[in-house]
């Protein structure tokens, strides 16, 4: 069935059959909703607390990726996940979430692809404005389309990016085009968000060069070495960077490259490195994002299950990652509710 948004988003294809509603609601596949009612929306879109959408892009890749794959094997993960996270005392489930489906995407040109995303972004960021919009995607290039939407959607806000990344992500636009390898290069050149406005949170190692960081000086762009985070703590950190971007802008959008984990935790990401993030660090470092009013929006990209493990490792600290930054999100929401 078509939802609302057909043709800018399809169907998901993959769907749960969900439970009959007068059951009580324990697992992720249970909880999170599909949007496929023709006539529209299951709820008012006032009422929905997160929204994900699926972006199927991994031709831009620089790397052979099957970072495509990841939306299909991100909902048929959910069964491992319940909505209680024990540690916090928190259930998810008190939430309402719906999966809006995929961006379609052609299978051969990727500015096509590019632009559908671009639209598809400002089309959920207006009618869904109260919502997490979480992107699935997907290479990192599908980032910098993201918030060209938002940006679309809100085209009074200034906006700011939080990045977890092994990466700069800063290559040059002529020589690699928008690739994987371009996206916060593309959000600075294309005057979407300044350079200053851009805090990356994990670089390490061996694995920028450095023209790549001159370019960031030059442009303003923050970041936080993985061997300082580890000084002050993952929490303090994002933290510390949340708090000097709020100052700064209206609107924060998080990414979530999975390459900032070591290889050990990520045998699933073509660009996974040695000495990378431990799964616990990243998540400590999300769930801290998640519990911010500004962070609006947020995504997971650069995960390829055709590299995963057979326990399908990476995937499901993909599925952790996004119930992560929930967690934030519930605790940010319930504080600000008893005012």
């Amino acid at each position: 069935m078509k939802n609302f948004l057909y043709p800018k988003i399809i169907p998901p294809g993959f769907i749960w059959i969900r439970p009959d509603v007068e059951q009580t609601i324990s697992k992720v596949h249970e909880w999170i909703q599909p949007l496929t009612n023709e006539s529209g929306p299951y709820l008012p879109a006032e009422k929905v607390d997160v929204l994900l959408v699926g972006v199927p892009l991994s031709r831009s890749s620089i790397s052979a990726s099957g970072a495509s794959e990841f939306p299909n094997q991100f909902r048929r993960s959910w069964k491992y996940f319940t909505t209680y996270n024990v540690e916090e005392n928190i259930d998810l489930g008190q939430m309402t979430a719906v999966d809006a489906g995929d961006i379609p995407m052609h299978v051969t040109d990727i500015f096509r692809c590019h632009d559908n995303i671009l639209e598809a972004s400002a089309a959920l960021h207006s009618k869904f404005p109260k919502s997490k919009i979480c992107a699935i995607g997907g290479d990192h290039s599908i980032t910098a389309m993201m918030v060209k939407g938002l940006k679309r959607a809100r085209p009074e806000d200034r906006i700011g990016v939080l990045q977890f990344d092994t990466h700069f992500d800063l290559r040059d636009l002529t020589e690699n085009g928008p690739s994987n390898g371009t996206p916060v290069r593309n959000l600075i050149e294309s005057g979407i968000v300044k350079g200053s406005d851009i805090y990356n949170i994990g670089l390490h190692g061996f694995f920028n060069t450095r023209d790549l960081k001159e370019y960031a000086d030059k442009q303003g762009v923050q970041y936080v070495t993985l061997k300082q985070v580890r000084k002050l703590g993952v929490e303090t950190v994002v933290r510390e960077c949340l708090e000097q971007l709020e100052t700064k802008v209206d609107t924060i959008y998080l990414t979530v490259d999975m390459d900032v984990l070591d290889i050990a935790f990520a045998p699933g990401v073509p660009a996974s490195t040695p000495g990378g993030m431990t799964s616990r660090e990243l998540l400590e470092g999300v769930q801290a994002a998640g519990r911010h009013p500004k962070v609006h929006s947020m995504d997971i990209v650069c995960l390829d299950p055709l590299k995963d493990t057979q326990a399908e490792t990476t995937v499901k600290l993909g599925t952790h990652v996004f119930l992560s930054f929930l967690t934030g999100y519930w605790k940010q929401k319930t504080w600000l509710d008893r005012f």
